[in-house]
């Protein structure tokens, strides 16, 4: 890798910071939350679904399928693309296998409910952790990209983390949701979304010293094709069913519109 100022460096970094921060904006939120009904917490669970599922097959994916083509065919690429993506599903499946679930109730209707039920409130913690896991497992390659896009275009790399702080603010709502309601704790919420955004500067520092010569196309497109993998399997088997059990059928479907509705806003404004 060629050498760098420390300027240029320092702006690069700055500029991954920034996106990665974003995910704070999208935890603040829960600061706004009222803790007295499902129905925000039915369309939250349902728009960050929207979020994930939308970014996964429309910018992830794609991504990765480009990384991958790079440096093989396209039909080896289109292969390895899929195996990795349902390869990511595995690895958290097995997760989920091994992390204690608590039993989930078939109706859900009263915040109270969740307030003397400590299985929900550790249903719900779990859903967030997994989340902001799965969204700093993604935000790292991220960092890295945003990170090495500024090195070697500074106005190149404003567009992408400008575009990557827009989509990390629905992510930071997907941790901190979860997180708000089962601990009532708003700074708690706060924290584990805004921990979530530091793995894009992470990615930044430790690509920078210790991995970038290392990684490839091949590398980046499998680990994004995993991540996508990922994010969808969350959002089916946790987000979506906890929106569907937490308010009204429509509440849940309309968060999951709008969530789609905003990432390809997102998506169209920064091609």
């Amino acid at each position: 890798m060629p050498e760098y100022s420390f300027d240029s460096v320092l702006i690069a970094f700055m500029l991954t910071l920034f996106a990665g921060l974003a995910t704070g904006i999208g935890s603040a939120l829960a600061f706004f939350a009222k803790r007295t009904s499902t129905s925000f917490l039915s369309v939250s669970l349902g728009f960050s679904a929207g979020v994930m599922i939308y970014v996964s097959f429309m910018e992830i994916l794609p991504k990765a399928q480009e990384s991958l083509n790079s440096g093989m065919s396209q039909a080896k690429a289109g292969l390895l693309c899929t195996l990795a993506f349902f390869g990511g599903m595995a690895i958290v499946a097995v997760i989920d296998k091994l992390v204690p679930a608590a039993e989930n109730p078939h109706e859900l209707h009263h915040i109270e409910e969740i307030n003397k039920n400590e299985l929900l409130k550790h249903k719900l913690m779990r859903m967030g952790l997994l989340s902001a896991i799965a969204i700093a497992i993604h935000n790292f390659p991220e960092g890295l990209a945003t990170f090495v896009a500024g090195l070697k275009d500074p106005s190149l790399g404003i567009s992408i983390a400008v575009a990557i702080a827009i989509h990390n603010i629905p992510e930071g709502i997907a941790v901190s949701v979860p997180v708000y309601y089962a601990t009532g704790s708003k700074k708690k919420a706060f924290l584990y979304s805004f921990a979530s955004g530091l793995a894009e500067p992470a990615g930044a520092l430790i690509g920078y010293f210790l991995l970038l010569k290392y990684l490839d196309d091949t590398v980046f497109g499998l680990v994004f094709a995993s991540v996508a993998g990922i994010m969808v399997y969350i959002s089916f088997d946790e987000l979506l069913p906890s929106a569907e059990e937490y308010g009204k059928h429509h509440l849940s479907i309309y968060g999951l519109i709008s969530g789609m509705a905003v990432m390809a806003a997102s998506l169209i404004l920064f091609m």
